[in-house]
């Protein structure tokens, strides 16, 4: 049986007799079966043609033109006259409505996609739908499941970082009276850097062994395939590595070596406060008025605003000359992270570094010694991203997902739920769910016309005086944009 009312339906297997509306003006579809299949057994596979009784059931559908459709669906009940079958009898069902079912297949698609591709929260999918909170969970599992491939496929570039999920939850045993963990605050979690399998697994707690128990599960074929493996500078995740993979090679993400070297300037200039002022900065003292500033690059610095850091750091005299020194090895270092992206050969990076290493040791101030020892335990880590330009803003760009996911959920009590929903939320690209097109202005920032082409510093330009400086006056006129600007500009 087709009509139009049938097609515009789309159930397959079912056909439409009539509609009409009940007394809240909602439209009932009435159906019938139109699918000789439905009156096979489901045991014996042998086709009946002894019909029992009608049964009527009202199976719930999707909503049609902005409000709900009723279905009353009137089917066959059938004998099995097969001898060698156990069933007595059985109900006629389609493969848009299966047996014991009380959904459509499309709706709880619909409610498990809602959630886990278009991150809307269970309990907005459950109104759209006016379906209950279990039931949309049952069809968001349902959907992970589908979604979701039982084995990982090979990955040669792994990212490993931890996020946090809420807070640590403990429960008292009650034969020893001990506190124990249930759920940890932190997780680690496990992404294809390269690929579009996006996260792999997330593993409670951040200690070494979380990390090589999760690498042992995987098959040894897979644990070969992984030739880098990208993280911050966390000793834990490195020995684990090298315990469990001891054939890749460890990649150390540009952003946190960056992140220590603004952390080293942030320390010198706390340090000078506190033996300049004996108390902290505050609004009033020149280093504190431009700690802002000591945190931008220098080539997103204007003129104006690299003259106004300079002098009045300079104005400070050898205390700012101190914190001088630490913004310039910050530049220097990322000097040398930027040959990332020239395919550098060996001589330009040992020149680099060794140009880095000098400035710290002729500044003679112990956070640029700090961080040069760390430079220098981490080197072949670093040395590698340089090479490879292999970053873990993949892992970066997860966890935002994962946080994302748990406000919209009001937070997870159950770790498992979250895994699901995190990773239905970043395989999302690899599964056709996000238009990578990009369309209209785009985002990247304009360079100004005023900026200086190269990344290097004013290292060459300045040296640590040993005498006591110059008036403020007179350098402020010679530092000023409007008379020497040539003279903020890197040697």
């Amino acid at each position: 049986m087709t009509n139009d009312t049938t097609l515009l339906l789309g159930l397959e297997g079912l056909a439409c007799q009539k509609v009409e509306l009940d007394g809240r003006g909602r439209p009932v579809v009435h159906l019938v079966t139109a699918c000789e299949q439905a009156a096979v057994c489901p045991s014996c596979q042998v086709l009946s043609t002894s019909p029992k009784e009608y049964v009527t059931t009202r199976p719930r559908d999707l909503p049609h033109g902005g409000r709900g459709v009723a279905l009353m669906w009137r089917k066959r009940r059938w004998r099995c006259r097969n001898p060698a079958c156990g069933r007595s009898s059985f109900t006629e069902s389609v493969a848009s409505v299966p047996p014991r079912h009380r959904l459509t297949t499309r709706l709880r698609a619909q409610a498990g996609a809602a959630v886990a591709d278009r991150g809307v929260t269970v309990e907005q999918a459950g109104r759209d739908l006016d379906l209950s909170w279990p039931t949309v969970w049952d069809a968001v599992a349902a959907h992970a499941k589908q979604v979701l491939p039982d084995r990982l496929a090979p990955v040669n570039v792994l990212g490993v970082d931890e996020t946090r999920r809420g807070r640590r939850r403990f429960r008292r045993d009650p034969d020893t009276g001990t506190w124990e963990l249930v759920a940890d605050c932190w997780h680690v979690g496990f992404v294809d850097i390269c690929g579009g399998q996006g996260l792999l697994a997330q593993v409670e707690g951040r200690n070494r062994q979380a990390v090589i128990d999760w690498l042992s599960c995987e098959p040894q074929p897979w644990r070969d395939q992984v030739q880098y493996v990208v993280i911050d500078m966390c000793t834990v995740f490195a020995s684990a590595v090298r315990e469990a993979l001891p054939n890749a090679r460890l990649v150390v993400d540009h952003f946190h070596v960056v992140q220590l070297a603004n952390q080293a300037v942030t320390d010198a200039r706390r340090r000078v406060t506190w033996t300049l002022r004996g108390r902290r900065g505050r609004t009033g003292d020149g280093e504190w008025e431009v700690r802002r500033l000591l945190m931008r690059n220098r080539e997103d610095l204007s003129r104006r605003r690299f003259a106004r850091m300079w002098n009045t750091l300079v104005d400070l005299g050898d205390p700012g000359y101190d914190i001088l020194a630490g913004y310039i090895a910050k530049e220097l270092l990322r000097e040398l992270l930027a040959l990332a992206r020239d395919d550098p050969s060996p001589h330009r990076i040992r020149q680099r570094l060794h140009a880095f290493y000098h400035w710290c040791a002729q500044a003679d101030l112990p956070e640029l010694h700090r961080l040069a020892t760390t430079i220098q335990q981490w080197w072949p880590g670093i040395e590698t991203f340089i090479k490879t330009g292999i970053t873990n803003a993949a892992s970066e760009g997860v966890n935002r997902v994962a946080k994302l996911v748990a406000r919209n959920a009001y937070g997870f009590r159950n770790p498992a739920n979250q895994r699901h929903r995190v990773r239905c939320a970043t395989t999302r690209r690899a599964r056709g769910h996000l238009d990578t097109r990009r369309t209209g202005r785009t985002n990247r920032p304009r360079r100004r016309k005023d900026h200086p082409a190269s990344d290097t510093t004013a290292a060459a330009t300045y040296t640590r005086p040993n005498s006591t400086p110059t008036s403020p006056t007179t350098r402020s006129r010679q530092a000023h944009p409007q008379t020497a600007p040539e003279q903020l500009e890197p040697g």
